[in-house]
């Protein structure tokens, strides 16, 4: 499925069958987490209550992956080895991705490559094993390529973890902004 920055592989969240699916399929280490991802701020904090509001409020939507406080210890199976911690995106969504997210809420996500491979502009770039066991494809055409900035909010101090569709500095400043410091 389209988002903002590249092809997701999705799935929902609710199902650890369908997070061991998507480590399989990617052949992602089992450690590292998954995200979920939703159309909206607040479809976001329905699923996941124990977020801090006004930062989620004041990031998103954008090219962002937030890793935030896991308190309750909501979706274990999406977490990796970070059982504290969840990762979340409320990304500008292309118009066939919020048409399926408004239908089906929101997803597991993570980008739709090999693990360490080239990044999904394009659903051709999809790699042909992970197209052929999907139970849907959506195609929005061709997407920018760069996955989005992972910024990790769990300590005093914010950190990026990925720089992506995001400069880390822009990403940090806006992160500072978000917690009024």
């Amino acid at each position: 499925m389209p988002t903002d920055t590249v092809y997701g592989l999705c799935g929902d969240p609710s199902s650890e069958g369908a997070a061991q699916e998507i480590y399989r399929l990617k052949r992602r280490p089992a450690e590292q987490p998954l995200a979920l991802l939703a159309a909206d701020a607040g479809s976001l904090l329905e699923l996941v209550p124990e977020l801090p509001r006004a930062v989620v409020e004041a990031l998103l939507p954008g090219q962002y992956t937030l890793v935030l406080p896991n308190p309750a210890g909501r979706f274990p199976w999406l977490t990796g080895s970070s059982l504290g911690t969840i990762g979340v995106r409320v990304p500008e969504l292309p118009a066939p991705t919020r048409e399926v997210l408004g239908q089906v809420g929101p997803v597991v996500a993570t980008s739709a490559n090999l693990h360490g491979g080239p990044e999904t502009r394009t659903l051709a770039d999809v790699p042909p094993e992970i197209r052929a066991d999907v139970g849907a494809l959506v195609d929005g055409g061709e997407l920018p390529g760069t996955p989005s900035t992972v910024l990790d909010l769990t300590a005093d101090e914010p950190r990026v973890l990925r720089e992506g569709a995001v400069p880390a500095e822009q990403a940090l400043d806006a992160a500072r902004a978000a917690f009024g410091r």
